[in-house]
């Protein structure tokens, strides 16, 4: 095989173009058809700073209220390149706010407590998406939001904000309902321990999205390396609808 072209800069920037303009394409989709009823949460992270600058600004010319970006993955910065990285975010997002996430299961880095408050102080961090369940908790200038849904409960006793979740795709009323009513919550959060866990069967989101198609949610398939959920995957999504219900009335194909 030749490698020239596959290390040519200028091929190299392409790929990352189309796909820069592909991600902001589809902002610029939902923002059309929310019509501006509901806040739209652009993730757009990298681990180039310069790349994560130039979606973050995409995502933002394409309607994005807020930024959700990613702790830099693999080449793990240190803690004074993690800050210069999400100041340049922060900078581009021209005041839109961003929402730090932490989620060192799949980034192999994760931002201390400590790191976090003083990642609040940069102009335009508002939020962390929390997902090292073990340093789970109020950060000082930050609002707090659990990525785990079993950790949504602990997260609201401990005074955090709230969630972004993946069980919400399915199962949202009752979701919503852990927030808005404190007594019910550990009532509701017992009852949804197998909608967290066959979410997450095989990786994510392999389940949600086999999910929302058995719901009748035509939401497409996955591009590799993510495969389609296996005959045994998509049983246990599909029994679990089921159990709760939500399968009345949707199309199962």
């Amino acid at each position: 095989m030749d490698t020239t072209e596959l290390l040519d800069p200028l091929t190299v920037a392409r790929a990352l173009g189309f796909t820069a303009n592909e991600h902001a394409a589809f902002v610029r989709l939902i923002a059309s058809e929310l019509g501006g009823d509901f806040p739209i949460f652009a993730g757009a992270g990298s681990n180039d700073t310069r790349h994560a600058a130039h979606l973050t600004e995409l995502c933002v010319e394409a309607g994005a209220q807020a930024i959700l970006s990613v702790t830099p993955y693999y080449n793990k910065p240190n803690r004074r390149g993690l800050i210069a990285h999400f100041s340049e975010v922060a900078r581009a997002a021209s005041g839109r706010p961003v929402i730090l996430y932490n989620i060192p299961s799949r980034t192999a880095l994760n931002m201390p407590p400590d790191l976090l408050a003083e990642l609040a102080q940069v102009d335009g961090i508002d939020a962390v998406k929390q997902s090292n369940g073990d340093e789970l908790g109020p950060i000082d200038g930050l609002s707090v939001l659990t990525g785990n849904d079993e950790d949504y409960l602990r997260a609201l006793e401990l005074g955090c904000n709230g969630l972004i979740s993946v069980a919400a795709h399915v199962a949202g009323p009752e979701m919503r309902r852990m927030f808005d009513e404190p007594d019910a919550r550990a009532e509701i959060d017992a009852s949804l321990q197998d909608v967290y866990s066959t979410l997450f069967c095989t990786a994510s989101p392999i389940p949600v999205k086999a999910a929302l198609n058995l719901l009748g949610h035509d939401v497409g398939g996955l591009r590799l390396p993510l495969v389609e959920a296996s005959e045994e995957e998509r049983g246990k999504v599909q029994a679990m609808l089921e159990r709760h219900g939500l399968l009345s009335g949707a199309t199962a194909g």
